[in-house]
């Protein structure tokens, strides 16, 4: 056996021994991603893959304890037991067991990390010398890049491993995050333009009769901002990326470029081995450059790029870098099978999983049928262990690339599922600004109108107490609500809307009680009465009476007023869409599996027969409609 083949048996290959990480979970394209205890199964095929030696079938006795030791430094399930004890255990058996590449990797996952990097160039160092072979140039080489990449690469899987994991654990976390910076936030923001306004209404309340008119003019300013009702946003919050420095922390950083150390540790140990094997000037050059080309285009293929993206001319590079590496197959100074394994790792990593695997599966038996098919080749056993040495590359680029993909999907899903939390939450707070804050404000300035023309000055007094009352409860639930929200009671909401509409004229007929609508409905209603008071202040022009049904899973609310022309509608909205306050109330009714309807009811279907407005919510508990 000649050339390239005869270095198999009187020398370690480039990159021997060690298997890869293998896509035995989903595509990589899917959302949700692999469980973590399938990546903790790509960490073992790694480090098993890794234990074996070219033209040895059994390990040495020292290489058992040392993957044992390895294994439980890596998975995730064993890491509490990585510690100092592992690494000194790990550092007493390298020497004997051949896999200094598994000290290198402890001692980057224990060691603090002023100390790692430097423990970890002189083990690579002190690799070389302590490598089998005949201590030439290459097999020196040979020995510290097998030590380099077998480290980097099983510290950057355990990583990526544990860095997948916390990710998806922490998707809810991020998200509750958020939740709080943007409640803060609102509450800085509401504060600010809400807050200060409720506390000049409180202010003038008490200066006064004389003040009145002001405070009025404050309050409608107010309630009209309330009504508007747009997302509360903050100028900070408008400017926010929608990044974390926790999710960015966490990102891989150090994945690219042990990838790249990996990809120049084979070109150095490849170029070692053809300056060393006596091969002709001239072919030298030749077989450079094919290596230099098949190592590049793998680096080229496993570059970042988002889900479901091919690398640009994919056909064109991937069918080049298969040209190259099956070429080698029947090179005249002895076959080179490692190149397939990055031609394979590349197929993998371009072509979808239904095609990738059969694919990559298919160049393994090729180089498997032109190795036993020379006469110079390896013989059964030896083309055996070459074909682990392609498996071992490929799914080791493959695994690396996958994983890094992994990561950076599964923070971006936290990143999506984080900015879902915060609209939901901002949307919940505008609500709740309008639904909670217009019944007060709108009460507000009833008071205040009546102050300003009641001649009696006492009645005129309690009218602005009355007023300022309502700002401090106002202002209660508006620092109530960048939290989990202000909580009504339906029998508070009962004995407030009897005391403002009474005060404004209006007589209220109360059928049903309190106590008769069960506890998921209570909360509901009680919303829904205050917004429904709201409306009778603001719109029903000439309100006389007001009646109010309730029963279980049902309410009804129905005025005898004339309803003040709508504003314009948007372009696409129905009868009866309402604006904001409706909107609202709909969706609280839809949450708990209810309806909620509004509108004008033509003559005899108000209080008395009257004309008038009516609004109803009937949830799915609701027996029979009340009609009034």
């Amino acid at each position: 056996m000649s050339g390239w083949g005869r270095a198999f048996r009187r020398r370690r290959v480039i990159g021997s021994g060690g298997t890869g990480p293998e896509n035995t979970g989903p595509s990589g394209d899917d959302d949700a991603g692999p469980a973590p205890a399938v990546l903790s199964v790509i960490l073992v095929v790694v480090v098993l893959g890794f234990s074996f030696e070219p033209a040895v079938v059994l390990p040495r006795p020292a290489a058992v304890p040392m993957v044992l030791l390895q294994l439980a430094t890596c998975l995730p399930s064993t890491r509490r037991l990585r510690g100092a004890w592992t690494l000194a255990a790990q550092f007493l058996l390298a020497p004997w067991s051949g896999l200094p590449g598994f000290l290198g990797a402890s001692v980057l996952l224990v060691v603090e990390r002023r100390l790692r990097w430097p423990l970890f160039a002189v083990i690579v160092l002190a690799a070389g010398p302590l490598a089998p072979g005949d201590g030439s140039v290459h097999s020196v080489l040979n020995g510290m890049g097998n030590a380099l990449a077998h480290g980097l690469i099983i510290y950057a899987l355990t990583r990526l491993t544990e860095l997948y994991a916390e990710l998806r654990a922490t998707r809810g976390a991020l998200g509750q995050a958020r939740v709080t910076a943007e409640r803060e936030r609102a509450g800085r923001d509401l504060d600010a333009v809400l807050g200060a306004a409720l506390a000049e209404i409180a202010r003038l309340a008490g200066q006064g009769t004389l003040a009145a008119r002001d405070m009025v003019v404050v309050a409608r300013a107010a309630s009209e901002r309330v009504r508007a009702a747009p997302a509360v946003q903050s100028a900070e919050a408008e400017a926010d990326d929608g990044t974390d420095v926790s999710a960015r922390a966490m990102t891989p950083g150090p994945a690219w470029p042990i990838v790249v150390a990996t990809h120049l540790e084979y070109l150095i140990v490849g170029m070692a081995y053809l300056l060393g094997d006596g091969v002709p000037g001239g072919r030298i050059a030749g077989y450079a450059a094919v290596l230099v080309a098949v190592v590049g285009l793998q680096a080229y293929h496993s570059l970042p790029r988002p889900p479901g993206v091919r690398p640009p001319y994919a056909a064109w590079t991937l069918g080049l870098q298969l040209a190259l590496a099956l070429g080698v197959l029947a090179a005249p100074d002895g076959p080179y099978p490692h190149l397939v394994g990055f031609a394979a790792a590349s197929v993998l990593i371009v072509l979808p999983a239904r095609t990738g695997w059969p694919a990559a599966g298919a160049l393994t038996a090729v180089a498997a049928v032109a190795l036993l098919a020379r006469t110079d080749g390896p013989g059964a056993q030896g083309t055996a262990l070459l074909l682990l040495d392609i498996v071992v590359i490929a799914l080791v680029f493959h695994g690396l690339a996958l994983l890094t993909r992994l990561v950076q999907q599964v923070r971006e899903a936290r990143e999506a599922l984080a900015s879902l939390v915060v609209a939901r939450e901002r949307r919940r707070i505008a609500r709740d600004v309008h639904d909670l804050l217009g019944y007060g404000l709108s009460a507000i300035v009833l008071k205040g109108e009546l102050a300003v023309r009641d001649p009696d000055r006492e009645r005129a007094g309690r009218h602005l107490a009355d007023a300022a009352a309502l700002a401090e409860r106002a202002l209660a639930d508006l620092r109530a609500i960048p939290g989990e929200g202000a909580e009504l009671t339906l029998e508070e909401e009962l004995a407030s809307a009897r005391k403002v509409l009474a005060a404004a004229g209006i007589a209220v007929r109360v059928r049903g009680a309190a106590y008769s609508v069960d506890g998921v409905s209570q909360a509901l209603f009680a919303t829904v009465l205050r917004e429904a008071v709201t409306n009778v202040l603001r719109h029903a022009a000439g309100a006389g009476r007001c009646e109010v049904d309730l029963g279980p899973g049902l309410l009804r609310v129905a005025d005898d007023g004339r309803a003040l022309p709508a504003p314009q509608r948007r372009e696409g909205a129905g009868p009866g869409a309402g604006g904001n306050g409706l909107r609202n109330l709909r969706e609280r009714a839809a949450a708990l599996g209810g309806v909620l309807e509004a509108g004008p009811v033509p003559h005899g279907g108000g209080p008395g027969g009257a004309r008038g407005y009516v609004l109803t919510v009937r949830l799915e508990s609701a027996p029979v409609p009340l009609t009034g």
